[in-house]
């Protein structure tokens, strides 16, 4: 098995927020914020591609598994290729939840993403019925399968993934440090059976309620490899010591 060394990475998921002030400030403390040992993604809403200067690696929060059409509302591809966008959050708890998102959909839009050269952020993860129920590792090895088979392990190569557990993202609660590593460990063994190497080193991301305070306990989790944050990225200082974090 060969490790390259996994480099952490953070994303700032911005949802339905923020606006041309936000942008202006996030570039303004992160010009100078010397994160040399760790790469950071903002996930704006795609109205606000424009503004970005280019020394924040961008990416989308939703793409479309069509290539162009009549698809209202849609955001293709080849239009996040042309503002830079190097990363698409693929197959978040709340489409899956709001726009009935299935597995083999997302699956889909990873396969679109991947065609494309770039990087999908997929998100799986469980509610806390599930976990409740003790079926927490079948529901999350399901969300794997379905882009396992569509892709092939080896594309998991330009994969990253990203654990939420439903139950935490936006609610205050936080999985503890040996809960997140307890799913990830699950994860990258999951890849193992196909492929060692890939599992190896795949960047596995912890989202559910991340903050400054607690990011560099669950960071330092063997196999936590930085954040999907939330709320916590539209607050630049903060978004920052998360980073920051990351960084050590």
């Amino acid at each position: 098995m060969q490790v390259v060394g996994r480099r952490q990475l953070v994303a700032g998921n911005w949802k339905m927020n923020g606006d041309k002030a936000l942008v202006g400030k996030m570039q303004k403390i992160f010009a100078t914020a010397g994160l040399d040992n760790m790469d950071v993604v903002i996930c704006p809403p795609s109205p606000y591609f424009g503004l970005f200067d280019g020394k924040l690696k961008l990416g989308s929060q939703n793409i479309s598994e069509f290539d162009s059409g009549a698809h209202t509302g849609e955001v293709s591809v080849a239009m996040l290729n042309e503002f830079k966008c190097q990363y698409s959050i693929v197959g978040h708890s709340e489409r899956r939840a709001d726009n009935h998102e299935s597995n083999e959909l997302v699956a889909l839009k990873v396969e679109q993403v991947l065609k494309a050269g770039l990087t999908p952020i997929l998100c799986v993860g469980e509610p806390e019925s599930v976990r409740e129920i003790g079926k927490l590792f079948e529901f999350i090895a399901a969300q794997l399968n379905a882009v396992l088979m569509k892709v092939g392990v080896s594309q998991f190569a330009d994969v990253v993934l990203a654990y939420e557990p439903i139950w935490a993202i936006g609610t205050g609660k936080t999985a503890s440090p040996a809960q997140a590593q307890e799913v990830h460990a699950f994860i990258r063994g999951h890849l193992a059976k196909q492929d060692v190497n890939i599992a190896a080193n795949i960047i596995i991301l912890y989202g559910g309620s991340v903050k400054g305070n607690n990011a560099q306990e669950l960071f330092s989790q063997v196999d936590v490899d930085g954040g999907l944050i939330g709320g916590a990225s539209l607050d630049p200082q903060e978004f920052l010591s998360i980073c920051q974090a990351a960084n050590q």
